[in-house]
């Protein structure tokens, strides 16, 4: 199975499925109000998440997107990215990856430029 194929986004506030694989949080701080057993997490990777600054700066303000979307890809092109970039492409050859996020608008979300990058291999 290619990582094409295996990405799933869900919010990290639904629960596990077992379509779900790997069930990885690609969020830099832990979501508010969920235990770590509810969340049933594979791996926790703050590294793949934007960083604080860019998230705050972002403040999931639609008209930002495009540019927020280029920051991050930049701040993914950095070596401690390219290391969780790396493990979760291991996680999708392996089968369904699943990333989770508890962003509330997942169209407007980082995981969408993550899935983007998983799925050109760069």
């Amino acid at each position: 199975m290619s990582a094409r194929d295996a990405l799933r986004v869900r919010r990290v506030y639904e629960p596990p499925e077992p379509a779900d694989g790997a069930r990885v949080l690609v969020d830099r701080l832990w979501p508010r109000g969920l235990s770590k057993d509810d969340a049933q997490l594979t791996e926790w990777c703050k590294d793949a998440a934007p960083s604080s600054e860019l998230r705050r700066w972002y403040r999931h303000e639609g008209e930002r997107f495009e540019v927020f979307a280029e920051r991050y890809r930049e701040e993914l092109a950095q070596e401690t990215a390219q290391r969780a970039l790396e493990r979760l492409r291991e996680y999708a050859e392996e089968g369904p990856l699943t990333l989770l996020t508890a962003t509330k608008d997942l169209s407007a979300s980082h995981v969408n430029v993550l899935t983007e990058v998983l799925k050109e291999g760069g």
